[in-house]
């Protein structure tokens, strides 16, 4: 619209401009000529400045509003629900590497817990591989449900020998599935781990040796015999001899008159015990208030005198 208007107003200024030119004057035509000439070409000029000047540039394309993005909320992806699955929580008994004797009992015991969607019903505890440990093949657990602990024992002897043991055990479901186990060995069982002692050395014992055969005392006392009619109160000496066990014991008597001793005699002793001898001596009434004495000489099994017995006594006849 600003263009029109510039082009008429010039319009109206070359039509005064031309008018002008045209009014009578004394000047030459030489000089009208020119000025015609010169009016011409300035509305020429015009005319095309006029004709640039309308050319309007390209205007811009109006702003459009982008609207923003909005925040869509996308749902989080859905845990796909594990049936069967369980978790090793800890060793209630019997920590890894615990010493035991060689044939020890023991009773292993592992808390577990039911991480997974499902109850356990029919479910069997099961030796997998490793020392069995004179274990079960396997033993029943009882339910349990999703998130639910259970203790699982198993009854367990230690070997013979000496050296590290480890026997491994998993549960598996009433189809025979395997429970992937979480904490656990290959995410699959649970093991026992102990070491067995080496057998201590036998203590020495010293088994008392019965002592050799041996006469170990051999006591006196006095006494008398006699007939009543021609010996009478004469005097008669036992000896009390003991042994400290069963064996043959010879022995004779020796006097203070013979010391070289009597005959030898013979006792058995069936065990350890006391058996009495006696010594009859017809020592005439002339002695009497004499000291003398009697003793026995053990020949076996001792080679021995033992003490002598003093006296005084004599036969009252003859």
């Amino acid at each position: 619209m600003k263009s029109l208007t510039r082009l008429f107003h010039l319009f109206i200024v070359c039509a005064l401009f031309l008018g002008a030119c045209n009014l009578p004057s004394g000047k030459s035509d030489d000089g009208a000529e020119v000025s015609g000439t010169f009016a011409a070409q300035t509305v020429e000029a015009l005319l095309m400045t006029a004709t640039v000047t309308s050319t309007s540039a390209p205007s811009a394309a109006p702003a459009t509003n982008t609207p923003a993005p909005t925040n869509t909320n996308t749902p989080a992806p859905t845990a796909t629900p594990v049936c069967p699955q369980a978790q090793f929580v800890t060793d209630v008994t019997i920590p890894d590497g615990t010493e035991m004797n060689p044939g020890q009992t023991f009773t292993k015991k592992w808390r577990i817990r039911n991480t997974g969607t499902c109850a356990w019903s029919g479910y069997s505890l099961v030796f997998d591989s490793g020392d069995s440990m004179s274990g079960p093949a396997s033993q029943p657990i009882g339910a349990v449900n999703p998130g639910q602990e259970v203790d699982l024992e198993v009854n367990l002897t230690a070997p013979a020998s000496a050296g590290n043991y480890r026997g491994y055990w998993r549960i598996v479901s009433n189809s025979n599935v395997l429970v992937p186990m979480l904490n656990g060995y290959q995410g699959r069982a649970f093991y026992v781990d102990i070491k067995v002692k080496a057998p201590a050395a036998p203590t020495a014992t010293n088994t008392p040796v019965p002592p050799a055969f041996a006469v170990t005392s051999v006591n006196y006392s006095l006494g008398t015999w006699g007939d009543g009619v021609s010996t009478i109160n004469c005097p008669r000496v036992t000896a009390s001899i003991t042994t400290n066990g069963a064996g043959t014991v010879t022995f004779k008597w020796k006097r203070q008159d013979s010391p070289g001793g009597g005959a030898t005699q013979t006792l058995n002793f069936a065990a350890a015990g006391t058996q009495n001898v006696n010594y009859d001596w017809q020592r005439g009434s002339t002695w009497a208030g004499t000291a003398t004495w009697v003793s026995v000489y053990i020949e076996t099994p001792n080679n021995q005198d033992f003490a002598q017995f003093n006296f005084s006594t004599a036969c009252t006849t003859p």
